[in-house]
Order: C-alpha cells, then structure tokens, then sequence
C-alpha cells in the first residue's frame, strides 16, 4: 500500500500505545475510517504494538513507525513487518536504509532545503514538523518551489480546529498525535475523535 493512496490522508500517531492495547485502538481506528497508524518507536513496546496492528490492518490500510533516527531503528521497523517510516529529520543514511528494506520514508522537514534534500534521497512524502511553529504560511511558501506531486503533511499541534486550514494551504495530509489518542483513555472517546477529525478533514 502506498501512502499516495491512501484515503482519508490522516496518520493516527499513537505516542505510548501499550501492546495489550493495540488490537483494541486498531480496530476502533480503522472503523472509524482511519487508513495509515504510526506508533513512535522511543515508547515502550512500540515495536510489539506495530506487529499487532500490521497483523489486523485492512488490505487498504498502512502501519508506520515513528522518531526512526539511525538505520538500526528502520531495520527494527521493518522487522517488526512496519511499512512506513516516519522521522522528526532529514538522515540520508535512514533514507537509504529505508531504500535497501522497501520502507516508505517520510522524513521531517522545516526548510526548502531540507525538504528538497529529502526528495532527492528518495522520501515518499515530507513530514512539515514542528507544525504548530512553522505554520500554514510556511507550508505554502515552501510548496512552491517542489515538484508539484510533493506530498506534505503537517505533524505537530494539529487539532479539529485547524485542520481545515491545514488542507487550505495544500497540505496532502494530517498527522496527528495527542489531540486524537491520548494512552488510558475511553475507546468511546477515541471513536468521536477520530470520526470528527475525518469529517473536519472532508469539509463536513
């Protein structure tokens, strides 16, 4: 599965997601309508939880993992059967790495040259990270000067009240992490949360 096709274009990024948890979060999230889960790999059992949901996911669905910062990191990924790879920067030798194992690498990226240097590496889409500094205006400056199918989505301080701005300025997609799965909380909860992000995603 590519992360190009994927629909609606929001990565639930589950910070500290407990393996005993993980069939329960997949399974709310993907019926909500949610395609691409990222679990950061700097948490406890972060790998274990990315085997779960990679063994439940929909056929149309993708599993990533998060904060890839060396090549040992995408190598666990991989092995953990992970097929994204997210990361706060730009590291050509992860870049490559991701390449060798056929990983989708999403690099951060807050510059044109960063930005430009990641694409040249091979990523799949950039990470606009941190969001909530570098801001709309910042996105739609740099996408002018990519290639015009430069696939950016904003990772940071995304929230239901922004996320229709965010897709104003031209981001392709949302990552978004605390204002959408928070570990302990209500499964209830989480429904609401994410079917409200889809529709704030679609204009509804």
């Amino acid at each position: 599965m590519d992360i190009r096709d994927c629909y609606p274009p929001l990565i639930a990024i589950l910070r500290g997601l407990p393996a005993a948890q993980a069939r329960e979060v997949g399974d709310v999230l993907f019926d909500a309508g949610f395609a691409v889960l990222e679990v950061p790999l700097n948490r406890p059992q972060a790998l274990e939880s990315i085997r779960i949901l990679q063994s439940m996911r929909p056929a149309h669905a993708l599993i990533g993992g998060g904060t890839v910062l060396n090549a040992a990191d995408a190598d666990a990924l991989h092995a953990a059967g992970g097929a994204l790879m997210v990361a706060p920067n730009v590291n050509p030798a992860v870049l490559a790495r991701c390449r060798e194992l056929g990983l989708q690498a999403m690099p951060g990226v807050a510059t044109p040259t960063e930005a430009l240097a990641a694409l040249e590496a091979g990523a799949a889409a950039l990470k606009w990270f941190p969001a909530e500094s570098l801001g709309q205006a910042g996105l739609k400056s740099v996408l002018t000067v990519l290639p015009p199918d430069t696939q950016v989505w904003p990772v940071g301080g995304v929230g239901l009240d922004n996320a229709a701005r965010w897709r104003q300025a031209g981001a392709a997609g949302l990552g978004i992490g605390g204002q959408l799965y928070q570990p302990g909380m209500q499964m209830a909860v989480l429904q609401a949360r994410a079917r409200a992000f889809i529709a704030a995603w679609e204009g509804q």
